[in-house]
């Protein structure tokens, strides 16, 4: 590494350790649901086997379902308390994971760029990828762990809802969960890491830094804004140490090697 690297900060400590629960509980989950919805094939009897048996299993999905419920809770907190802040622009503005119409110009604006007709977008701190990764997340958290509620305690809800709820809430859970990791392991996995800027993986989530070429080619509206306004410096980094860079490769790589795997698996169950 140069000494001449200037690196910016782009996440901050509370936002990478909250991205960790999401990508710990997120496998936890697969590994683990995904022996139960293909429990008829040979690789979810084995992996089941190798979890301890699908009671072990059931029991493992639980667990990762609370780390889940619980990042949940910390970012729906963490928004409150912006808002109780009067800080407005997280649901408006350059800053917003809200999708804007500018979000839409970009996107067709990238259209024209993939097929030679444009100029690339200038991206702001959120591309429009980026917001429709999110929103996935969040629709999917709550419709998964709200169906997932139901099943874990049906007793419970069936002192007021009617049977046919649990029915509806299998199907959804089930489909929503599977289409969830198809989606993480096939188009996050390629936006994130595979497209050719990235190859073979962004670190970015792990160490929080990002250099400052990176910067102002991946984020150019939000590198020249931040410049106009004076509050650059303010995100300048320290590069990161050494044993962080190690930490990203082995967690980053072996979260996409279970990611492909299991996508592969999936695909080759359906081909099969």
């Amino acid at each position: 590494m140069s000494g001449s690297e200037r690196y910016y900060f782009r996440f901050n400590l509370y936002h990478r350790i909250l991205h960790g629960m999401v990508i710990f509980s997120f496998l936890g989950l697969a590994l683990t649901g995904l022996p139960l919805k293909y429990a008829e094939t040979g690789w979810g009897r084995w992996l089941s086997h190798v979890l301890g048996g699908p009671f072990t299993t059931g029991y493992l999905h639980r667990f990762f379902a609370v780390i889940t419920f619980l990042y949940f809770g910390l970012h729906l907190g963490y928004v409150a308390r912006l808002v109780l802040k009067g800080q407005r622009g997280i649901f408006w503005g350059p800053d917003s994971m809200v999708p804007q119409p500018r979000d839409f110009v970009q996107l067709a604006q990238h259209v024209r760029y993939f097929l030679g007709l444009g100029p690339r977008p200038r991206f702001g701190r959120w591309a429009y990828w980026e917001k429709f990764d999110y929103w996935a997340v969040f629709w999917g958290v709550s419709i998964i762990g709200a169906s997932g509620l139901l099943l874990w305690f049906p007793a419970f809800f069936a002192r007021f809802l009617p049977g046919w709820i649990f029915n509806v809430a299998i199907i959804i859970h089930s489909d929503e969960a599977l289409l969830a990791v198809a989606f993480i392991f096939t188009v996050h996995f390629f936006n994130t890491h595979l497209r050719p800027e990235k190859f073979p993986m962004d670190p970015v989530i792990f160490t929080g830094r990002v250099e400052e070429e990176e910067f102002q080619r991946e984020h150019p509206a939000e590198y020249e804004r931040l410049r106009v306004e004076g509050r650059l410096e303010a995100h300048r980094a320290d590069p990161p140490p050494l044993w962080l860079r190690n930490f990203a490769r082995v967690v980053g790589f072996s979260a996409l090697a279970i990611g492909i795997i299991l996508i592969g698996l999936i695909i080759g169950t359906a081909l099969g």
